[in-house]
C-alpha cells in the first residue's frame, strides 16, 4: 500500500513532494525554453536551472497560483536573463544572399556563431488522443516559426508564446511578467505584426505523412545513400533550399542545389547512412558519415520541408551532439542494433 506517496508509509518529504508533482511538466517547459532560445542544448540547461531554482524555493510556494504558472514564471525569466548576454540564433538564409557559386570551396564554418538547432518531435508533449493540439503544437515549433521568433526582442517573445502558443490569459501573462495588462497587450500587437511579416506560411506537411511523401522521403534516403544526384535532382522543387549550420553559405535553386551535393557532399557511394526521425513537426535524417575505421559515425541532422511530393528545403545541422536529443545512437551500427 502506498501511502503519502511512498511505499514504505513514511510521508514524503517537500523536495520528494516537488518532484512527484513537477515532473509532469518537464517536456512542455523544454519546448517552452526552446521556443525561447532556439537552441535544444540551452533549453535543455535552463529546464535544468529551472528546477534547481523552483527546488530551492518550494517551501516558499504558497499556491497563489498554480504550480505550472510558477514554474513557468522561473523559466521565462530565467529565458529572459540568459538573453540578456546572447545574439538571436539564426540559420545561414537569414544572413544574406545564396551562394551562386556551388562547386567552388564553402567559407569556413563558424561554429562559435549561435547557430538556430533543430528539436526532435519529442517536445511536441501534445496527448495524443488530441490531433488539434498536436497539430497546434507541431506548428509553434517548425523551424521557420522558430527561426521569425528569434527576431523578435526577448520580452515581446516571451508575451507573444505565453499568449498565442500556450493560450495563458493576458492577466496571468502579465502577473507572469511582472508588469501591466496594458503593457502585455501593446507587447503582443508589436509581436503578432512583425511575426506576420517575418514568418513564411506554412509548408505542406501531414503527420503522419501521406503514402506519396513516405515514398518520397524514402526516395530522398536512398538517393543520399547511393550519392545518385540524378535521382536527388528529381525530388527537388525548382525553387528548393539547402543550408548547413555551422557553415554561413546556403544555396538555391533545384540544379544548384543538386551541383553542390554533387561536388562536395555526395562525393562517393556509401558515404552516408541515414537513419529517419522527426524533428519541429517535419521528417528529417540522422546522418551518419564513414570514418576511417570503416564505420559511420554520427554527422548531422537533416530536416526536411516537404512541398506536395517534392522537397523544398534541406536544413542540415553538422552538430553530432544533436543525436542525443534525438536518442540516436553515435554509430550506425549501433543505432541498428539498438532499432532490432
Amino acid at each position: 500500500m502506498i501511502v503519502g506517496g511512498r511505499q514504505d508509509g513514511a510521508p514524503m518529504t517537500p523536495g520528494e513532494d516537488f518532484a512527484r508533482i513537477s515532473n509532469r511538466y518537464r517536456t512542455e517547459l523544454l519546448a517552452h525554453c526552446y521556443r525561447m532560445l532556439g537552441s535544444i542544448h540551452d533549453a535543455e540547461d535552463l529546464v535544468q536551472e529551472t528546477y534547481l531554482r523552483a527546488w530551492r524555493s518550494y517551501h516558499a510556494f504558497e499556491g497563489r497560483s498554480s504550480l505550472r504558472t510558477w514554474l513557468y514564471r522561473i523559466a521565462t525569466n530565467a529565458c529572459l536573463t540568459a538573453l540578456e548576454h546572447r545574439d538571436r540564433r539564426q540559420l545561414p538564409a537569414g544572413l544574406g544572399g545564396p551562394n551562386d557559386r556551388p562547386s567552388t570551396p564553402l567559407a569556413p564554418p563558424v561554429p562559435e556563431f549561435g547557430w538556430l538547432q533543430p528539436a526532435p518531435d519529442a517536445l511536441l508533449g501534445a496527448p495524443a488522443a488530441d490531433p488539434a493540439a498536436v497539430a497546434a503544437a507541431r506548428g509553434s515549433l517548425r523551424l521557420a516559426l522558430i527561426a521569425a521568433l528569434q527576431c523578435l526582442p526577448p520580452r515581446q517573445r516571451a508575451v507573444l508564446i505565453l499568449r498565442d502558443v500556450l493560450a495563458m490569459p493576458t492577466g496571468e501573462v502579465a502577473e507572469l511578467l511582472g508588469t501591466s495588462v496594458p503593457a502585455v497587450k501593446s507587447a503582443l500587437q508589436r509581436a503578432r505584426g512583425q511575426l506576420e511579416r517575418l514568418a513564411p506560411a506554412e509548408d505542406d506537411i501531414t503527420d503522419p505523412v501521406s503514402p506519396d511523401q513516405r515514398e518520397l522521403l524514402d526516395s530522398y534516403q536512398l538517393a543520399f545513400e547511393n550519392a545518385d544526384i540524378k535521382a536527388l535532382l528529381a525530388l527537388l522543387t525548382d525553387d528548393a533550399v539547402a543550408e548547413m549550420p555551422p557553415y554561413p553559405s546556403w544555396f538555391r535553386g533545384r540544379r544548384t542545389v543538386a551541383r553542390f551535393f554533387a561536388a562536395q557532399v555526395l562525393t562517393a557511394p556509401g558515404l552516408y547512412r541515414l537513419t529517419p526521425t522527426r524533428a519541429n513537426g517535419r521528417p528529417a535524417f540522422g546522418l551518419y558519415r564513414l570514418g576511417p575505421d570503416g564505420r559511420h559515425h554520427a554527422h548531422s541532422v537533416t530536416v526536411l520541408a516537404l512541398a506536395g511530393d517534392r522537397i523544398a528545403r534541406i536544413s542540415g545541422f553538422l552538430d553530432p551532439a544533436l543525436f542525443r536529443p534525438f536518442g540516436l545512437a553515435a554509430t550506425h551500427d549501433e543505432q541498428l542494433t539498438a532499432e532490432r
